[in-house]
This record gives structure tokens, sequence and C-alpha cells, in this order.
């Protein structure tokens, strides 16, 4: 019997993570969800099985980078190479440059940039060796049009856009596909930007065939 390919979406909390999870268990994929709130993805994984999807839910905090590491290693030990990486961890700190306190924001930053870092270098080694693979970021408007109440997060959009950037100049001559989806709005059901619309996006850059980074506007 053929194994199922594997999502791992790190950021797998209600409203996108779950909207991009089902998209790709529609196809076929075995998804890996990953979020922080425990409550909330044993939820959506339940939710999946119960619609006939394989899923499983871990929980993990992507400020915590050798926790992180560690449970990608059991998971790939368990299930097998990933085949699509999704990460869509965010972390929302109120504060502008002057008053917010450099630990919340170094923790904001772990998770919005750092631990995408992470689990890109993690996965990478068994794409390269497979020939294939797909890493996808969940970008943002704030890397282009930052707000200053927002500053950490504006700072990890940007952080995220350039890490897209960094590792397609670095896989451009391999298989590997990396792509980024800057979302420009609010994220709200029924909306144009209604999770399962944006979720629509994430396949269809998996799914482009490989050229220059696939860097995809919803707007």
């Amino acid at each position: 019997m053929t194994q199922a390919p594997n999502c791992l979406i790190i950021g797998a909390g209600p409203g996108m993570g779950t909207a991009i999870a089902r998209r790709f268990a529609r196809e076929g994929f075995r998804i890996l969800l990953l979020d922080i709130n425990d409550a909330c993805i044993r939820l959506t994984e339940r939710h999946l099985r119960d619609e006939g999807f394989q899923a499983v839910a871990y929980q993990v905090n992507a400020a915590d980078l050798v926790g992180l590491q560690a449970l990608l290693s059991q998971l790939q030990h368990k299930y097998g190479p990933v085949d699509v990486l999704v990460y869509n961890a965010v972390q929302y700190k109120i504060g502008n440059v002057t008053n917010i306190a450099a630990e919340p924001f170094m923790e904001a930053f772990r998770v919005d940039v750092v631990g995408a870092l992470v689990a890109a270098q993690h996965m990478l080694p068994t794409m390269q060796a497979r020939g294939q693979g797909t890493i996808l970021l969940t970008g943002g408007s704030f890397a282009d049009n930052p707000l200053a109440d927002f500053a950490s997060l504006s700072m990890g959009k940007a952080g995220i856009r350039l890490l897209a950037q960094l590792l397609d100049e670095e896989l451009s001559a391999t298989p590997i596909k990396v792509g980024t989806i800057t979302i420009c709005g609010w994220i709200v059901a029924g909306t144009r930007f209604d999770p399962h619309k944006i979720a629509e996006c994430f396949w269809d850059v998996h799914t482009r065939e490989k050229q220059h980074i696939e860097v995809f506007e919803v707007v």
C-alpha cells in the first residue's frame, strides 16, 4: 500500500491553518498539525478524521527552538519524509519600536521567523535527497506596509519575505520549490480574505511548475 504524502503545518490554528489542512487533505495528504494551542488542533484533528482524512496533532511552541527540532525529528521518524512544509505560525505583540520590551520582541521573532528557518533547515536534507519538496511560508502586507503599533509583526513578516527569497536563491538549481503567500488584509470568513480562498492559493503555489520564487499575493 502506498504511503500518503505528508503535509506538515506549523501554526495549524483555527481559520487559515485548518483551511490549509483540509485543502491538502482533500488531495490525499496525511496532515501533521502543530500548534501551541493543543485543544484547538485536537479539535481539528478530530474533525478531519471524522471527514475520512488522515490527521495527527502535536502541541509545540515554535519559540522553543530545541523542542521544535526534537518534535520534527520525532515526526520524520514516525511518519516518514515531509513533502510539503507550511509555516503559518505567528505571534501578535502590540507595541511600537520605542516601547516594546526586548524579550517579548525576541520571542515573537523566534515564532514569526526563526521557527520557519529551523523547520526548513530540518526538512531540507530529506527533500534534497528525494529530489522533491515544497516549502510554503505565510507572509503579510506588513512586510511592505509596516504599522508602528505592530512593530514586531511588521519586522516578522519582512523577515519571512527575506527568508523565502534567500531559500529560493540557494535552492534555485534544485527541484525544491519555495513559495510565500502574502495576505494583504485581515482574514475573515465570507470575505475575499476567506481562509478557504487563501488555502486554495497555497495549493495553487504547491502545484505550479517550479520557476523563480513563487510569490502569491492575496489582495
